[in-house]
């Protein structure tokens, strides 16, 4: 079984991985497919974030709801992924996207998951050759298992969570966004009252593109969590992808445990009876 993270290497030198590209672009949705057709990692099928790994919105169940479970372990399946199958995602964003499946699958029960380190550019940089060819898959044998993973967050217990403050909020999103300034996405601007941030981008060293070593990542989030336990954090963002970066971010750094918010900001925001925190300006 893989670990958290792969290699390119790892990856050329196992023929028995089920590989998925999972690039996608949140402001032209049809980029992912485009960049998979001309090039991907050879025998690797393409997921799309709206269509694979999100259910239809209803206006109030945010960006990108999760599919229901049977749903979308079907859907793996079809594509080949079986019980005993390793899977690996990659994406060209860092592995945000590829998170999301990670995420996923383990919320099925199926652990056999892991990311490509650095995307489709680390592949690129050890000198492997991308195909334009469509993989045939077979039927895998996917169910849905218990999991001993910890379980979504619904948006009642995060509103709850604002007087009982059971569990940490970290919220994905920049910096800018989380403070209410320069909202482009979502129609109301703000954050969830209590929550701390940690833009899912400080997870990755400029220089590889790939996760910052598990060292670096523990230090800089015991700085963030203090004396707050790994289990009573939970990860949202804007539309519950970016914050499974984080999550992955917490398990490479060996504080795993935390849980995910799916429907996030834009769920939140959906319904204004919920409150929104502004961060002030600073007076000049």
């Amino acid at each position: 079984m893989a670990g958290l993270l792969v290699s390119a290497a790892q990856i050329a030198a196992s023929a028995d991985w089920l590989i998925f590209d999972c690039r996608h672009d949140l402001s032209n949705p049809n980029a992912g497919r485009t960049a998979y057709d001309l090039g991907h990692i050879p025998y690797a099928i393409h997921l799309h974030l709206d269509r694979d790994l999100s259910a239809a919105m209803t206006g109030h169940n945010g960006r990108h709801p999760l599919p229901d479970a049977k749903v979308f372990a079907a859907r793996m399946a079809a594509l080949g992924v079986g019980s005993q199958t390793q899977v690996v995602a990659y994406d060209g964003q860092g592995g945000v996207y590829a998170s999301r499946l990670w995420w996923m699958l383990r919320w099925i029960g199926h652990d056999k998951v892991a990311v490509l380190d650095g995307g489709i550019g680390a592949w690129q940089k050890a000198g492997f050759t991308l195909d334009t060819d469509l993989p045939t898959s077979t039927t895998g044998d996917l169910r849905v298992r218990i999991s001993s993973n910890p379980a979504p967050v619904d948006v009642a217990a995060v509103l709850a969570n604002i007087q009982t403050t059971q569990f940490q909020l970290i919220d994905a999103r920049n910096a800018e966004r989380f403070a209410g300034r320069n909202e482009t996405i979502d129609p109301v601007a703000g954050h969830i009252p209590g929550a701390s941030n940690r833009f899912f981008q400080n997870n990755l060293d400029s220089t590889s593109g790939g996760f910052k070593p598990a060292e670096v990542l523990r230090a800089e989030f015991s700085v963030l969590l203090g004396d707050t336990k790994a289990s009573d954090v939970v990860h949202q963002c804007g539309s519950g992808v970016t914050a499974c970066h984080n999550l992955l971010a917490m398990e490479i750094a060996g504080l795993a445990g935390s849980r995910l918010y799916p429907g996030s900001w834009s769920e939140w925001c959906s319904d204004s009876s919920r409150p929104v925190a502004i961060d002030k300006l600073p007076t000049p």
